[in-house]
């Protein structure tokens, strides 16, 4: 009897299905044919603010059942593969694979990218410069134990711009290649993962030994070749490096996350949901940083983010790394921006670019 209810319902999802295909194909026809007027114009084939766009309207329009945040997750996937018809782009991270970089990839561009494992943050950004790389994406802070600080020295260096960036939530799993402790000497992780984690290391095993190392993935892979290495990273590298849980979710805090950005030559345009991050220094006097942030009051700029940084010249100057909302094509943010660039000692733009979905 049970068949009998089931059959009509399947048959309507086959055929639901064979829509669906045939309006896939339909929107990735479409879709090269933006490819060829862009190939025409030397357009960029990512548009982080278009795709932005479309992922706000998608939630805007759902009426449910589905999650919006589902939704996303599969128009971003299908906005990646119709992507990759133009160009399959490439994109450097802080590897090996396994890592939450790597994650931010996905989560950002979709699948249908080609995804390049450095050894380090400096190698990201040497990758995309050299243009090894279309794109990179790099951790810059965590809710827990706040900047990295090297991400930001080579933001101030490079010449490259934040075109997008990425909040992803971070849940720490402790592993080894047995399932068990027994025999383990090292826990290793990043030296951040080892932060987020060392009050539940602390009360668990608190007389074994913590090493540094580049990455968790690095660890992970680590740990699958030896079983007195403990490593903490997230269930994708477990998977990966076949790496039974000895534990999962031992971060301190319940809510971690990572916000990671994606550098490159691009400069998006406004999305209407944008923020601006900026660099700047004062001259060494009194009053000199309420005065330099006055324009921001001045014109009614929300600024969402204020970060000091030794300049490393010896005599306490620092450099203040400030994200506000807007983009750098809005008026009130463009008159915020000229006023602000004629007070500092030191001013750049390191991108206008959307929120991140």
């Amino acid at each position: 009897m049970s068949d009998d209810k089931l059959q009509p319902l399947r048959e309507q999802i086959d055929a639901i299905d064979a829509q669906l295909l045939a309006l896939l194909n339909q929107r990735a026809r479409v879709a090269q044919e933006v490819g060829h007027v862009k190939a025409v114009t030397n357009a960029p084939v990512f548009r982080p603010e278009r795709e932005a766009q479309v992922l706000g309207r998608i939630a805007a329009n759902n009426n449910g059942p589905l999650p919006s945040s589902d939704l996303q997750v599969i128009f971003r996937e299908v906005m990646s593969a119709c992507r990759a018809l133009e160009k399959r782009v490439s994109v450097a991270f802080l590897g090996p694979v396994g890592t939450y970089s790597e994650q931010a990839v996905w989560q950002q561009f979709g699948q249908a990218v080609v995804g390049l494992p450095c050894v380090s943050i400096d190698e990201v950004f040497r990758s995309v410069e050299a243009g090894t790389a279309d794109f990179g994406v790099v951790p810059v802070e965590n809710s827990t134990e706040g900047t990295i600080n090297r991400t930001l020295d080579l933001l101030l260096q490079t010449t490259l711009s934040i075109s997008g960036e990425v909040a992803l939530q971070v849940h720490h799993s402790l592993m080894t290649k047995t399932g068990s402790m027994e025999g383990v000497t090292r826990i290793c992780a990043h030296s951040q993962a080892l932060a987020q984690c060392q009050g539940w290391l602390n009360d668990h095993y608190p007389d074994i030994e913590r090493q540094a190392l580049a990455s968790n993935g690095e660890a992970a892979r680590l740990a699958s070749v030896d079983a007195s290495v403990a490593a903490i990273a997230g269930e994708m590298a477990s998977k990966l490096y076949g790496l039974p849980l000895v534990q999962a979710h031992i971060q301190d805090d319940p809510h971690n996350r990572t916000r990671f950005v994606v550098i490159g030559c691009l400069k998006p345009a406004a999305s209407g949901r944008d923020q601006t991050s900026l660099v700047l220094s004062v001259p060494n006097k009194p009053g000199a940083v309420y005065e330099l942030l006055a324009p921001l009051a001045k014109y009614g700029v929300s600024m969402t983010r204020f970060e000091s940084r030794p300049a490393r010249t010896g005599n306490w100057d620092y450099y203040f790394y400030v994200d506000i909302e807007g983009h750098a094509q809005d008026a009130k943010v463009a008159q915020a921006l000229t006023e602000l660039e004629q007070q500092a000692a030191f001013f750049k733009v390191l991108g206008s670019y959307p929120f991140a979905i």
